[in-house]
């Protein structure tokens, strides 16, 4: 499932507490977005309509609880940018990455460590 921008923002919130409401979202990003309540809301509405939220009313409140994890919405993403911008080639990105960040020698070891892993789990 690919989410907007917008989309990931909201998710985040009910991700790190959900069940939530519109208002506990709206409440949550209102400083940093400066969006309307009747914009959270759309957007709310729209994400049960793409299935990563479910809707679930208590009195006059809905409250809404993400189908998705944060994990599978990183994956669709990651998988999206590597067909689009690198040829749906994970090494391209990998090295693309290398050469444009400047990775500290901590950040060296864990992808050293990450490759290890790999490389055992391809292993028989």
């Amino acid at each position: 499932m690919q989410l907007s921008e917008a989309e990931w923002k909201l998710m985040s919130v009910l991700w790190r507490a959900a069940p939530g409401s519109a208002r506990d979202v709206h409440d949550a990003l209102a400083e940093s977005s400066g969006w309307a309540y009747t914009t959270v809301k759309t957007m709310l509405d729209r994400l049960v309509e793409k299935g990563a939220l479910r809707p679930k009313a208590r009195g006059k409140q809905t409250f809404y609880t993400p189908t998705v994890s944060q994990d599978e919405a990183r994956s669709t993403a990651v998988q999206t940018l590597v067909e689009r911008a690198f040829d749906g080639k994970l090494t391209t990105l990998v090295a693309h990455m290398a050469d444009d960040a400047e990775l500290s020698a901590k950040d060296r070891a864990e992808l050293e460590s990450l490759l290890g892993k790999l490389e055992r789990k391809s292993k028989p």
